[in-house]
């Protein structure tokens, strides 16, 4: 008898950039949040987006879609993602739109023009600079990218609890489960490497899907290093608490002091 075919299991059939882009990312509510720090600093929609570090670029194609007038650069040095989302992300909008959204692999340092509104990095991705040279080089070059009125835009996150080794943070979704694991953390120099897993309802997974082996940045030394290249204004967006669980309830208010939270999120928008 012919030998019966093993099924193949859900971690075989998964795709990870999507798994990533539905567990981690929240295009609408960045492009919703990147309006309103734009308006409030100026009194008028952005139009330019850059979007560092962009992966699948996922956030410059709801940019485009968001509004008929509104052009995005993406730029990632890395040209597996970037293809994915030409395939599943730019392939989805209408032709008009596609024609908005430019794309470059290359190093967030090396790019230059057009100028932009916003320049945004956004998933921690700006933790990969381990030196404050590099930091603060990559800081001047995206203050060199923005248009005379350009907002810089950056998320971060912190607490004790995002110090922990191996510590996982586990999210249910309907087909998966999402895996944060904080793999490792020096405290000397602040180097850290964090993993994500996927699991799935049939057992299988799929084990340091990605990979990140960053340095663990302050928000006091992202600030100084902001105000020493040149920008004339920092602002902290601190994200609320839902009352009932406790948890983060994206909202983010401007604030100059906060309560020592476990863990946290906040937006750092430095204004040029």
């Amino acid at each position: 008898m012919p030998r019966k075919k093993r099924k193949r299991t859900k971690a075989q059939l998964a795709d990870p950039y999507d798994l990533y882009q539905r567990a981690v990312q929240a295009p609408e509510h960045e492009v919703s949040f990147f309006n309103r720090i734009y308006k409030r600093a100026h009194g008028r929609s952005p139009c330019v987006l850059r979007e560092d570090f962009c992966g699948t670029f996922a956030v410059s194609c709801q940019w485009v879609a968001s509004r008929k007038d509104r052009i995005a650069l993406g730029v990632d040095i890395d040209l597996d993602p970037l293809d994915w989302g030409r395939a599943h992300n730019l392939s989805k909008l209408k032709p008009h739109q596609q024609q908005r959204v430019q794309l470059l692999q290359d190093d967030v340092r090396s790019v230059t023009g057009p100028k932009a509104d916003i320049v945004a990095a956004q998933n921690f991705s700006f933790w990969v600079f381990k030196t404050r040279d590099e930091l603060a080089a990559y800081f001047d070059s995206a203050r060199q990218n923005l248009a005379k009125d350009g907002v810089f835009i950056l998320d971060m996150m912190g607490g004790p609890e995002s110090m922990e080794e191996d510590r996982e943070d586990v999210t249910e979704y309907k087909e998966f489960t999402y895996v944060w694991d904080q793999a490792r953390f020096d405290p000397i120099t602040h180097h850290c490497r964090y993993l994500i897993h996927f699991h799935f309802r049939d057992g299988s997974k799929l084990h340091r899907c990605f990979e990140y082996n960053w340095r663990f940045w302050t928000l006091p030394e992202v600030q100084e290093v902001l105000q020493e290249v040149g920008f004339k204004r920092v602002d902290l967006y601190w994200e609320g608490t839902d009352q009932k669980t406790g948890e983060g309830n994206d909202v983010y208010r401007v604030r100059k002091h906060a309560p020592n939270e476990l863990a946290w999120i906040s937006y750092v928008v430095a204004v040029k």
